[in-house]
């Protein structure tokens, strides 16, 4: 298969691979989207074929007008409507009862669907001029999420049909997921909506269990990024847990040259070693920008060994930690 390289201005192109069943990769604000017809089963599947993804792996739908979501869900309760009306259009994506539209293959069989309405303008204008669409990150499944077109033409080449080029990502990490369906309001992965903007808004929330450790055996993933090893590079990454001297102190002793370390700018002129800079220290919105591309680069310059910083679990370094806690399969050291 050949793969298009679309241009920002070519949107009714890509539209028109969309309505046909094709799939189309989009930038979005957070990480680019692989986006097929999300009432088409046959063309979801097809998302599920290119990235190489389980298919009890749950899908989320786009949409690019609140309007769009009644032929989705069975219900829009209150807390809902004020989370959108705060927060959409951007990284927040909402789960709710499925309507009978939705198929199987982008609710994993659940009788929930997760709903979002993303700010870039690219995704609006593409959702607008063809249909809701069902849009996983577009890279191969278990590897880091693309936050440039580079990223996804290095996974996705010859494997679907257009890549629209929308520049380099603005948040770097996935949507915050909030299940609205059960109980109790509960975030399931946390992204750029942090649970503090989210409580400000509808009150008490609780943060899932899965967002900091493995799924208990048996459970269904009831939103993406829950289930499997994900967002990890082909090196090993172990996330080091302790102040900024014993981090200093550790990477003395242990590193060599194919190691790697994702570390502040402050630390890059004096760590003996591969250092690939995710921002200033305490600046975790940049070490949520950086992440996906550093870890990226860091298979680029052939590592075999990736150490980390562990982020604090508050504000959007709960992202950071959900992300690559999972990329490092949990492997933490103590300092």
């Amino acid at each position: 298969m050949d793969t298009l390289i679309l241009g920002a201005d070519e949107v009714e192109k890509a539209a028109q691979i969309i309505k046909n069943g094709g799939l189309v990769a989009m930038p979005t604000e957070t990480v680019y989207g692989l986006a097929a017809d999300a009432l088409n089963g046959n063309a979801v599947a097809n998302i599920f074929k290119a990235k190489g993804r389980p298919m009890d792996n749950p899908l989320i739908v786009h949409i690019s007008d609140i309007s769009q979501i009644t032929g989705l869900v069975r219900e829009f309760p209150e807390n809902a409507r004020r989370l959108a009306e705060k927060f959409w259009p951007g990284p927040l994506t909402i789960i709710l009862p499925k309507s009978d539209n939705i198929p199987d293959e982008v609710s994993a069989g659940l009788d929930t669907v997760a709903v979002r309405f993303p700010s870039h303008p690219v995704a609006k204008a593409l959702i607008g001029a063809s249909c809701p669409l069902a849009a996983p990150s577009a890279n191969l499944s278990g590897s880091p999420s693309p936050t440039t077109l580079r990223h996804v033409i290095d996974d996705m080449n010859g494997r679907i049909d257009a890549i629209i080029d929308g520049g380099d990502c603005a948040v770097g990490v996935e949507s915050t997921v909030i299940t609205l369906a059960e109980g109790k309001p509960r975030i399931l992965r946390p992204g750029g909506i942090t649970a503090e903007q989210i409580r400000s808004v509808i009150g008490e929330t609780d943060i899932d269990a899965a967002v900091t450790a493995p799924l208990a055996d048996g459970q269904k993933a009831s939103s993406p990024g829950m289930k499997y090893k994900h967002y990890s590079p082909k090196a090993e990454v172990i996330l080091l847990d302790g102040s900024d001297d014993d981090f200093a102190e550790y990477i003395r002793n242990e590193y060599d040259d194919k190691t790697a370390v994702l570390c502040y700018n402050e630390e890059k002129d004096v760590l003996p070693c591969m250092c690939i800079p995710v921002g200033a220290k305490n600046d975790d919105s940049a070490y949520a920008y950086h992440l996906f591309a550093a870890l990226r680069e860091a298979d680029e310059r052939k590592c075999s060994r990736v150490y980390a910083h562990c982020p604090k679990k508050e504000g959007i370094g709960l992202a950071v930690y959900n992300r690559i806690i999972r990329a490092a399969g949990f492997k933490v050291i103590k300092l």
